[in-house]
C-alpha cells in the first residue's frame, strides 16, 4: 500500500512539474515573441540623430559647396551671415562673373551627417535611417499603417532595402540587393527580376537617368559610415 501511495504521489508531484514548466514556457514564449514585435516587427520610430557642434558646422560647409544654403541654427540669423559680402551697399545681389576654377568635384558624407540631415529637414527623422557599409548603402523604413487597413491596422510595417554601391572598371556599380517587408524577403519575381541586377549595365546604355548618371560620375566608394563621390567635368 505504502509503495502505491508512493507511486501515486510522485505521478502527481511529476505532473505538477510538467505543468508548472509548460505555463513557464508558454509564459516566456509570449513575453520574448512580444518583445520581438515590439523592438524589431513593429517598431513605431527610431532615435533621431543630433550632430554636436561642430559636426554641424562641418556639414553646413559641405551642402554649401554643392550649392545647398542649410543650416542647423536660426534660419533668418544664419541666411544674414552667409549673405555677408554677396550684397552690396544697395541690398542687390553683387554680380559675378561663372567660373569653374577651383570648384570642388568631390564630395563625402557620413552616416551621422545623412541621417541628421534627414531629422531636421524633413518629418521622416524618426521613419527613415540610412546605413553605410563597405560597398553597401541600406535603408529602413518604417511605414504606420492606418487603423482599418485589414490585419495589421494600426502597426508599424517595416521595410527594409540594400543597393550595393561601387565603382569599378570605370564606371558605378549599382546593384539592388534585395527588399524585405516585416523581415521577410521579396522574392525576386516581385522586384521584375533586378535583384543582384547592375543598374547601370541594365539600363546604362539607352538614354536616360543611368546613362547620364553613369557618365557624370568619375568615382563612388562607399564605406563604413561613409560615402565618397567624385564628380566628371
Amino acid at each position: 500500500m505504502n509503495s502505491t501511495g508512493n507511486t501515486s504521489n510522485n505521478a502527481h508531484l511529476h505532473w505538477s512539474h510538467v505543468l508548472l514548466i509548460v505555463l513557464a514556457t508558454i509564459v516566456l514564449t509570449v513575453a520574448g515573441t512580444y518583445w520581438v514585435l515590439t523592438t524589431y516587427v513593429f517598431v513605431s520610430s527610431f532615435e533621431p540623430v543630433i550632430l554636436s557642434k561642430k559636426e554641424e558646422k562641418t556639414l553646413e560647409q559641405k551642402l554649401r559647396t554643392i550649392g545647398y544654403d542649410f543650416s542647423f541654427s536660426s534660419p533668418i540669423a544664419k541666411r544674414n551671415d552667409d549673405l555677408k559680402g554677396e550684397i552690396d551697399e544697395e541690398g542687390f545681389l553683387k554680380p559675378r562673373a561663372y567660373s569653374e576654377q577651383g570648384a570642388k568635384r568631390e564630395v563625402n558624407f557620413t552616416e551621422r551627417e545623412v541621417n541628421a540631415l534627414l531629422a531636421k529637414n524633413t518629418d521622416l527623422a524618426q521613419k527613415l535611417a540610412i546605413d553605410f557599409a563597405d560597398d553597401l548603402v541600406s535603408a529602413r523604413l518604417l511605414l504606420p499603417l492606418d487603423e482599418d487597413f485589414p490585419v495589421l491596422g494600426g502597426k508599424t510595417l517595416r521595410l527594409n532595402a540594400g543597393l550595393g554601391m561601387a565603382y569599378r572598371n570605370d564606371k558605378p556599380i549599382i546593384i539592388l540587393k534585395g527588399v524585405s517587408i516585416m523581415g521577410v524577403p521579396v522574392p525576386n519575381a516581385w522586384l521584375g527580376g533586378l535583384k543582384n541586377i547592375d543598374l547601370v549595365s541594365e539600363f546604362g546604355m539607352d538614354p536616360g537617368f543611368w546613362k547620364s548618371f553613369s557618365e557624370g560620375v568619375e568615382h563612388i566608394q562607399v564605406t563604413d559610415g561613409k560615402v565618397d563621390i567624385r564628380l566628371k567635368e
